[in-house]
């Protein structure tokens, strides 16, 4: 109930059409009740013999019906479409919440999650919302007053066969208990199985090039099998369960309409009931029983709609991990000024990334993090953007606490280019304006050549308008990364974050990208990660981490003059470099 009125709450929106849709219900469900008396009228009619009177009272009748069932097909259209409409409206606004839910989330969420059990909940669960109200919660409306209304009819026409009439609903309402408790619990790992699927799916659609260059096609084929096989087998127990209730339900239906027809019989040996009170009987029987056979086969689809949206709630119930501050205001346009104040960071608790880092970063100053792989650099950068908040200690820009002001007015003022480029399956120039779509082609075609990138954007066949393929398949890796960093200038933020930026690149693209950073130096506050420590030779200052410390600061001509942990780096790539 509590997930029920959870739903109706979202779906209040569209309360006048769930209104008029309820409305064409209860006046459908009235016709479906009155239809049967008017076939009972006439029945007893012609059991009295027919001439002119009857003959007109018959006609009279028939044109009765042909409006009802006239009657029916807008009532029906009407409930059926209106709550259809307001159905899919609340799954569509359901997805949008659900997915920007997800987007809401800091990146510690994302660790253990999948994108394909992700996507799941965003497109598979949510849709089990449509059939709750266009389906349940009508149709069950509809089958309650429809048992109502019938019950009460047919204890109008005989209440000894009424009552003989609901012997079964007592084992029916057993029955479906118990259904409900058992079913629940599979439909749930039913849904699960089905997001691990997906989630598997997604994987290897990604890591299609590793999958053939490693010739591991059978062995994936083999991990999606076992899904696969996880998800029927899971599908299958509850569609047994269901396969045991369902023959059972009509099985107790089946024995009313024997009890009834019996003794039936029975009072009409004995002449205590009319033939036409048995015919007007028989008529309603048909509608009692099927809103119970309908509401049994309800419970069934409602443990796989509920399964589905309690899924979905939990997305919605989940903390953000980084959310604005109640007090929050908007950070001011900034110089660029970056303070760490007695900073540590740890993912896992009593696991710590840094500790005790102590540093700042003066307006137009670039500074360059240096270290052995895993040391906490990448994490200090994503503590500047706050995808992160520190274990202890704080950072500020321009002497603002960045827990203290919003988020999107924080990264406003940040522009970051990863090691792994993300490029977004459209044309080159859309990729680039992504970070400021109101950029005009002259800025966009600007921040290409600020990157050096504009002759090979104007080399390639349509410009500007070249598809680069999902993630930049038709690109290089020094397309790729160069079209990062003029996403980056283009966005004209004071803080530039270059995690990596010439990791993977040759030693030409590598002068290209370095020519772009030197022209940037000065204008900008930059905070470089590099293994290359060539590229940042340059730097105002250099921070070397070790074990999530900071063990050496200084310049280059600074840092190599001491024996520490950067000379030794510094030789070891001078030696690689003269080796080839």
């Amino acid at each position: 109930m509590k997930v029920l009125f959870r739903v109706m709450k979202e779906a209040a929106k569209y309360k006048w059409l769930l209104i008029v849709a309820a409305i064409s219900t209860l006046a459908l469900t009235g016709v479906n009740l009155i239809a049967p008396k008017i076939l009972t009228d006439m029945t007893e009619t012609l059991t009295k013999g027919v001439d002119e009177a009857a003959l007109r009272q018959i006609l009279l009748m028939a044109f009765s019906l042909l409006g009802l069932y006239l009657l029916k097909i807008l009532f029906r259209f009407l409930s059926n479409y209106l709550a259809h409409k307001a159905a899919w409206n609340l799954v569509q606004d359901v997805r949008m919440k659900v997915y920007n839910r997800i987007q809401s989330f800091s990146m510690g969420f994302f660790h253990n999650r999948q994108t394909g059990e992700l996507m799941s909940r965003v497109v598979n669960d949510t849709a089990q919302f449509e059939y709750l109200y266009a389906h349940l919660m009508p149709d069950t409306v509809t089958n309650i007053i429809t048992l109502v209304g019938v019950t009460a009819i047919i204890f109008a026409i005989n209440a000894k066969l009424a009552l003989l009439t609901c012997i079964p609903i007592p084992f029916i309402l057993v029955a479906s208990w118990i259904f409900a408790h058992k079913i629940r619990p599979n439909f749930r790992i039913t849904q699960r199985s089905l997001a691990t699927l997906n989630a598997q799916l997604q994987d290897n659609f990604s890591g299609i090039q590793e999958i053939q260059a490693f010739n591991q096609q059978e062995k994936e084929s083999g991990h999606v099998l076992d899904k696969a096989k996880t998800y029927t087998r899971y599908m299958l127990r509850a569609l047994k369960q269901s396969a045991v209730y369902h023959p059972a339900v009509e099985f107790l239906t089946s024995l009313g309409n024997v009890i009834v027809i019996g003794f039936g019989g029975y009072l009409a040996f004995r002449m205590e009931v009319d033939f036409a009170d048995i015919v007007a009987f028989l008529f309603y029987l048909s509608l009692f029983y099927a809103p119970i056979t309908q509401l049994a086969n309800l419970i069934e689809t409602a443990q796989q709609a509920l399964a589905g949206v309690e899924r979905v709630v939990e997305i919605l119930d989940t903390p953000c991990g980084i959310e604005d501050a109640p007090d929050a205001y908007d950070l001011p346009p900034i110089s660029g000024q970056i303070s760490f104040e007695d900073l540590s960071f740890s993912y896992v608790e009593e696991s710590p990334v840094l500790k005790d880092v102590d540093f700042t970063v003066e307006p137009g100053q670039m500074v360059a993090l240096v270290g052995p792989t895993g040391v906490g650099k990448s994490t200090l950068t994503q503590l500047i953007g706050r995808f992160y908040d520190p274990t202890s200690g704080r950072v500020t820009m321009d002497g603002h606490d960045i827990r203290k002001v919003k988020l999107e007015s924080l990264r406003q003022q940040i522009a970051m280019v990863l090691q792994d480029t993300f490029l977004f399956n459209g044309t080159v120039g859309e990729n680039i304006a992504y970070a400021r779509p109101s950029a005009t082609p002259e800025e966009i075609a600007q921040a290409a050549k600020s990157a050096r990138i504009y002759d090979d954007i104007m080399a390639m066949p349509d410009g500007f308008d070249t598809m680069v393929g999902e993630r930049g398949t038709r690109l290089s890796g020094g397309q790729k990364q160069r079209i990062a960093i003029a996403r980056a200038i283009l966005r004209g933020s004071p803080i530039l974050i270059l995690d990596e930026a010439t990791a993977s690149v040759d030693v030409e693209t590598e002068a290209h990208i370095q020519q772009a950073i030197n022209e940037l130096a000065g204008r900008r506050t930059i905070v470089a990660i590099a293994h290359r420590l060539s590229t940042i030779r340059r730097a105002d200052v250099i921070l070397v981490f070790h074990e999530g410390r900071i063990v050496q600061r200084g310049t280059h001509e600074e840092l190599i003059a001491q024996d520490g942990i950067y000379r030794r780096m510094w030789q070891v790539q001078e030696l690689s470099a003269r080796a080839v």
